[in-house]
């Protein structure tokens, strides 16, 4: 039984979630009409809750207190500076209060040992460090420890004050609300719902380790950038349940009438008293409810209106009232609200409800069924109808059927359909009856039809569901993959990227390939590195982005594996694909990364044009990068003309390349072999012979340390293969003495 200092702890917890006045008050008439004394002691907590936030927002300007008021305040100050800014924690130095909570209060802190970092620190507030509460928040802290997901916030320590009070330290999220962001940002619908399927992924793993989140909200959802991509990163598991096990040793204790979680979003079997028949699909309820403001700005039941109503009429409202969906929801909305909504996703007012009909409300009606059985199993289940809209593919939820409806109706009205149903019967049995023999026939003709048409659908969507399971299986292997390479099991994660079967065109995937291909090129393990980075080049060819820095990487490979075929395949396709192009640097690794090889007159004709923008570019250079790419420049236009046979005007160009004196030595030696095979073409073996000396030791060398070694402005792996594949042509071609050549010309 509810103890009266547990009944006063959780009315005091649940009156904070009322910030009205007008309204607390009305909330505390009905919860204690029968107990003024409760009603007191609420009221006695909450202004003395208040007086401490005041306390905490005054400014540095001390306040000279009376001599009666010092012993008032004088413990309450002794113990806030305990916790002031400057105030050092463990190893964490207190900066400044980021927020508060019913029970825990988190601030800027900076790590000053081991390592040096800003982080985020959750302490329990002052007077708040009950049995109950040291519980819950312990169970935040156990939860968060337990997984391990770039959209969940990570803790990285825990630890009990002097004074007594537990606390736990989290990676800093600076960021806006997810509602916040998408609307300041002024997202599409397809970009809203491409970061809410990162948010579903990352309540997928908390299930999957046993933790339900409940507090599914907008605020508990921070989107930071990355790079300048928008993360959504989970926060606050303050109320979370765990599944299987216990989060704590301490005892969590939920009075069978409080609330666990916020009105708005919270599932009709959490509305429960007590709320113990809680499962992962409470939060797919949340989830419906997060996606349902993400594009509608609305909730499907208002906050402010469902405390008015009361706790039962509450709970009757969620268990039993079915929402608009989203798309009458925006149609209901007053013109300015409308015109507001649209803008924020970037089209027109009219336009908007046509983009949430069908799917998206089907969707989003799935997850917010009152049978929590009809919602989507998974948290994933939902990202992936979510993900088949985008791609206009059809989705797995559907409309309730009329029968559905009909039982519902049914379940409301008992008495009355009872009443009815004998006389429906009778007159259905009747009608059986006289057409029976009629429709037998029929039937059974379109029975055979209808299985036929069936095992067609069923084959198709047995196709499509297998489709779906290698996506699903193919990212989780990515997902883990990238979790093992960012705590430098390389060799495990390579493992996994190798068991992906059909890798999708995203950021992620590409960056996968490309960094553990980079690690075996700079292991000298060529084979493994032309696997990653071959599939890095198909997923490439299905992005519209400047991938020419990729190309690079993949073409010497290719000449190095003596893949003649596959570098042909190669060459022909990045020139189709960036035809047209006037990006001087695009036009400048074409080039370098089609002339490794001696060149067709057609291949030679079909890089003309890049061969022009590339000179173009060199004539209007102005900024210190432009003297850098300049020098890249000046060796592809010297290679360009030794592969044309004009070696004196490559031998001319090498020498522009190495006049520009900025210390890349993968590019200065690589000029040195492309002008000894000038020479050697030239008939001048002497002068060819001593060009070679330097480079052929310093490549040699590089290679024998390791190009993995090498700091990064000598040049990236591959710049020293391309010099390498060189070198191997340039000893070749000195080797033959080949006679003199004359027709090489000056311009």
């Amino acid at each position: 039984m509810e103890s009266s200092i547990e009944r006063e702890e959780r009315l005091f917890s649940a009156a904070l979630e009322v910030t009205d006045p007008a309204e607390r008050a009305s909330f505390l008439d009905r919860m204690c009409a029968d107990d003024p004394t409760l009603r007191e002691a609420v009221e006695q907590s909450l202004a003395a809750q208040a007086e401490a936030e005041q306390f905490f927002t005054r400014t540095s300007q001390a306040l000279v207190p009376s001599d009666h008021a010092i012993d008032d305040i004088g413990i309450a100050l002794e113990e806030f500076e305990a916790e002031a800014a400057g105030t050092c924690i463990g190893p964490y130095k207190l900066l400044q209060r980021l927020g508060v909570g019913g029970c825990g209060e988190v601030y800027l802190a900076e790590q000053e040992r081991p390592v040096r970092r800003r982080v985020a620190l959750k302490i329990i507030k002052l007077g708040m460090d009950t049995k109950s509460v040291i519980a819950r928040f312990q169970a935040e802290q156990q939860a968060l420890a337990l997984m391990d997901h770039p959209n969940i916030a990570r803790v990285l320590d825990a630890g009990i004050t002097d004074s007594g009070r537990p606390y736990f330290v989290m990676e800093l999220v600076q960021g806006v609300k997810l509602t916040t962001y998408c609307d300041n940002n002024q997202l599409g619908i397809p970009q809203r719902l491409k970061l809410f399927v990162e948010v579903c992924h990352a309540i997928q793993h908390a299930h999957q380790k046993g933790i339900i989140h409940r507090d599914i909200k907008p605020s508990n959802i921070l989107v930071t950038l990355h790079d300048g991509v928008p993360v959504p990163k989970v926060i606050d598991f303050g109320i979370a349940k765990a599944v299987e096990g216990r989060l704590t040793d301490q005892t969590i204790f939920t009075p069978c009438e409080h609330f666990i979680g916020t009105p708005a979003y919270m599932s009709p079997e959490q509305a429960e008293f007590g709320g113990l028949d809680v499962d992962t699909r409470s939060d797919i309820y949340s989830l419906g409810v997060l996606l349902y403001e993400v594009l509608t700005s609305k909730t499907p039941f208002d906050q402010k209106e469902l405390i008015k109503l009361g706790l039962d009429e509450m709970r009757r409202t969620l268990k039993e009232r079915e929402p608009l969906v989203p798309s009458k929801k925006v149609e209901g909305l007053g013109v300015e609200e409308l015109t507001q909504a649209a803008k924020n996703r970037r089209t027109e007012p009219a336009r908007l409800k046509s983009l949430l009909d069908r799917d998206l409300d089907w969707i989003v009606m799935k997850a917010l069924e009152k049978d929590r059985r009809r919602r989507y199993e998974t948290a994933n289940g939902l990202a992936a109808d979510v993900r088949r809209s985008l791609d206009n593919e059809p989705v797995v939820a559907s409309p309730p059927s009329r029968l559905y409806r009909l039982q519902k109706l049914v379940r409301r009205n008992r008495v009355t359909f009872a009443a009815g149903t004998v006389v429906v019967v009778a007159l259905v049995l009747c009608s059986v009856v006289s057409i029976s023999l009629l429709v037998k026939e029929r039937e059974a003709h379109r029975q055979v039809e209808l299985a036929e048409q069936q095992k067609m659908g069923l084959k198709q969507e047995a196709q499509k569901l297998d489709q779906l399971r290698r996506i699903a299986e193919d990212r989780q292997n990515l997902l883990e993959a990238m979790s093992l390479f960012s705590h430098g099991k390389n060799v495990e994660a390579d493992a996994l990227l190798g068991k992906i079967v059909s890798p999708q065109a995203t950021p992620d995937y590409a960056i996968m390939y490309r960094t553990l291909g980079d690690w075996h090129a700079a292991a000298g393990r060529w084979n493994e590195a032309a696997a990653r980075l071959g599939v890095l080049f198909q997923i490439n060819q299905k992005t519209s982005e400047d991938t020419s820095m990729d190309d690079l990487r993949y073409a010497p490979l290719l000449v190095e594996l003596k893949k003649d075929a596959e570098y042909d395949r190669f060459c022909e396709s990045i020139i189709a694909r960036y035809a047209g192009t006037d990006n001087p640097f695009i036009a400048e690794r074409v080039v370098k990364a089609c002339l490794l090889k001696r060149p067709s007159a057609e291949l030679m004709r079909a890089i003309s044009r890049y061969v022009e923008v590339a000179e173009q570019s060199l004539e209007r250079r102005n900024t210190e990068t432009d003297l850098n790419m300049a020098a890249w420049r000046a060796y592809s236009l010297s290679l360009m003309h030794y592969r044309a046979g004009s070696y004196a005007l490559a031998i001319d160009w090498g020498n522009r390349s190495r006049s520009y004196d900025l210390g890349m030595q993968s590019r200065v030696v690589s000029v040195q072999v492309i002008t000894a095979m000038s020479h050697a073409r030239l008939g001048q073996t002497n002068e060819a012979k001593a060009e070679l000396a330097e480079p052929r030791f310093v490549i040699e060398d590089t290679f024998k340390q390791g190009v993995a070694n090498l700091p990064r402005w000598e040049g990236f792996w591959f710049d020293w293969l391309f010099a390498r594949i060189h070198l191997r042509e340039a000893e070749a071609e000195i080797q033959q003495q080949r006679a003199p050549v004359v027709s090489s010309t000056r311009n």
